[in-house]
């Protein structure tokens, strides 16, 4: 069995990112035909007896019968800080393959769903981004759907000062309140671990694209219940951990049956795809499962060893 370090994934994931769009496609393709299995975050909570740091351990995963593997990524959770590793099985003998250490696996997965979900549903012509956050995933945001569109500007929003200004003057964004990010943006991202909504969901316009991907907690959420009812469309990942994990699907008042899976819409395969709606606003809510990770191991597993066969 291989072990694959953190360095190894980051080379990979770094310099391909289009290939880990189109291997996250693929998998969300299997999972929309039925052709893939997602196992559901399960946590297991504690306090450390000898100093009482809050404990967690997690674990998910995914089956992709079509692309061959199977796995679970496995993470602790120690005062709010996470470690990922992932292990990677082969469907035809049931051998392990791999071992990741999966941090940077987890940091690039996220953004690069997102860039799916945004290439997918965002307006061609979008011109103006906003990121409400300054942390870890606000930033591999920027940099993974900043070459998706011809984007003019980029808003950002951040409640630490000092983190904003620095991260605004590294990717030459400028820094706005929120009601003005939400009013002026055709897509926006909210990468924060907020509690309650960052921005009045009636200042959106027409059109727009917003893509809550900051908290997989019931007990948090991003966006107002405004915002869910103007929404034409609501994309998820898969319905189970959205259900039960997004905060604004928990706590707010959305029927299940709005809900649309993202591998539903791509297995449809249109071609040229859905033209889009100048008008209609659609939300991309994101609480990350399994099946993104198994897909993306897969894929530095795959490119390790042609560069190493």
């Amino acid at each position: 069995m291989q072990l694959i370090t953190e360095s190894q994934v980051a080379q990979i994931l770094t310099n391909e990112p289009a290939a880990a769009r189109a291997a996250l496609r693929e998998a969300f393709v299997q999972l929309g035909r039925g052709q893939a299995a997602v196992l559901a975050r399960g946590r297991a909570a504690a306090t450390d007896a000898r100093d009482g740091a809050a404990l967690m351990v997690s674990a998910m995963g995914a089956v992709l019968t079509a692309s061959g593997v199977l796995g679970t990524k496995v993470y602790s959770t120690r005062n709010g800080q996470f470690q990922f590793v992932i292990t990677l099985f082969d469907s035809a003998s049931g051998a392990p393959l791999a071992t990741l250490e999966a941090n940077e696996l987890t940091r690039v997965r996220t953004a690069a769903t997102t860039a799916l979900a945004v290439d997918t549903l965002a307006a061609p012509d979008a011109r103006v981004l906003a990121i409400f956050g300054t942390g870890t995933q606000a930033q591999a945001h920027a940099e993974a759907l900043r070459p998706l569109r011809r984007f003019e500007r980029v808003l950002l929003v951040g409640r630490n000062a000092h983190a904003a200004a620095e991260f605004a003057a590294r990717i030459g964004a400028e820094l706005v309140d929120a009601a003005s990010a939400a009013a002026a943006a055709d897509v926006i991202v909210t990468a924060t671990r907020a509690t309650e909504p960052l921005f009045d969901g009636a200042l959106v316009k027409p059109g727009a694209l917003v893509a809550a991907v900051g908290s997989s907690k019931p007990a948090a959420r991003e966006l107002d219940d405004a915002l869910l009812a103007r929404a034409a469309r609501i994309v998820v990942e898969w319905k189970p951990a959205a259900l039960s994990e997004a905060g604004e699907l928990v706590r707010g008042a959305v029927a299940p049956e709005r809900l649309l899976e993202l591998g539903e819409l791509l297995a449809a395969d249109a071609s040229p795809p859905p033209s889009h709606d100048p008008r209609a606003i659609t939300v991309y809510k994101s609480v990350g499962i399994g099946l993104e990770d198994i897909a993306l191991a897969q894929l530095v597993h795959r490119r390790l060893n042609e560069q190493n066969p």
